[in-house]
């Protein structure tokens, strides 16, 4: 347990009111994200500058900020990179055509797609392989799920994203039918649909392991375990981070006030008010600098008393594309 205590703001005589300050592990940076991270920084001493990366790498302003000043170019389509470049792909996959063309233009292209969801890619092309239309639970648009249905071919996959969309669909009663699961969903909700889909199809396939990867699953219930002795949560992740969403989704499914943040600077005080005990934790792309961002933050209006706790010790690593290994 740390304490920061720091002297009262200027012009105030009290002493700062104290905070108890729970710390979610595992939180932060997972395995995939680590590898991708390290494949733009090697692409970059391998090739040098620019290096261009179609979309964010990983969803984290400030990662991407980082990888910006040391000569990553991030761009939304192939289209966008000049001949002859290098090119790398976003942690969360792409649609089997994007490779396919880079190869065609002759481009040196590295995947950095997490290996976790290189998997779900891999049992989507057997499921169909198999004669099987999959129903694929996830949240249209974000990246992972159109990496993940472009690996097969058009009709043979359909997006689930709720309960209503499992009573709603329509096939055909002899259809053979799989289902897969979008790596970074909350795993309560993901349960609850997958239920219904076996309820309505009882002979549907599914994979052998659960889709939601352990990253996502462990801050998951990380949070759980702080949520119900915290006032209110922060959580530090992007927007556009599915992870981080699930996790603000979880704490108020706890009864917890939640709040996602990108950065300290976000934090406005009068959060802070009535709250004797806070939570605290990131997202798989957040990066450790930022929880202590937000730690400095916040003891700059109480004092600080850190507590971490720990409900898994996490020591997955990725191997590197064959291109980049030393």
């Amino acid at each position: 347990m740390t304490t920061i205590a720091p002297a009262s703001p200027a012009g105030l005589d009290s002493p700062l009111a104290p905070l108890k300050l729970l710390i979610a592990a595992p939180r932060g940076f997972c395995a995939g994200v680590d590898r991708a991270i390290e494949i733009v920084e090697r692409a970059l001493d391998r090739f040098g500058q620019p290096v261009f990366v179609r979309h964010e790498i990983v969803h984290n302003r400030f990662v991407v900020d980082g990888l910006k000043a040391k000569g990553a170019v991030f761009v939304e389509e192939l289209d966008d990179v000049p001949d002859g470049a290098p090119v790398v792909f976003s942690a969360h996959g792409v649609p089997k055509i994007v490779p396919a063309a880079a190869t065609e233009r002759g481009l040196d292209w590295l995947d950095a797609t997490c290996p976790l969801v290189s998997k779900v890619h891999r049992q989507a092309e057997r499921q169909v392989e198999a004669g099987r239309h999959i129903l694929f639970v996830g949240h249209k648009g974000h990246p992972e799920v159109i990496g993940t249905m472009g690996q097969v071919p058009e009709g043979s996959i359909t997006l689930v994203e709720t309960l209503d969309d499992v009573t709603a669909l329509d096939l055909p009663t002899s259809t053979p039918l799989a289902f897969l699961t979008q790596t970074t969903l909350s795993v309560d909700d993901t349960r609850e649909i997958v239920a219904a889909l076996r309820s309505r199809f009882p002979d549907i396939n599914g994979p052998r392991a659960e889709d939601i990867c352990y990253a996502t699953s462990n801050r998951q219930s990380a949070v759980k375990s702080i949520a119900a002795k915290c006032d209110l949560l922060l959580v530090i992740g992007a927007p556009n981070s599915s992870n981080s969403l699930r996790l603000v989704e979880v704490a108020e499914r706890e009864g917890t006030p939640a709040k996602l943040i990108q950065r300290g600077h976000e934090i406005d005080p009068s959060w802070l008010d009535g709250v004797t005990t806070l939570g605290l934790t990131a997202g798989a792309s957040a990066p450790e600098v930022l929880v202590r961002e937000v730690v400095d933050r916040l003891a700059q209006w109480r004092a600080v008393t850190e507590e971490t706790v720990t409900t898994t010790v996490e020591n997955m690593v990725f191997k590197l594309p064959r291109q980049l290994a030393d």
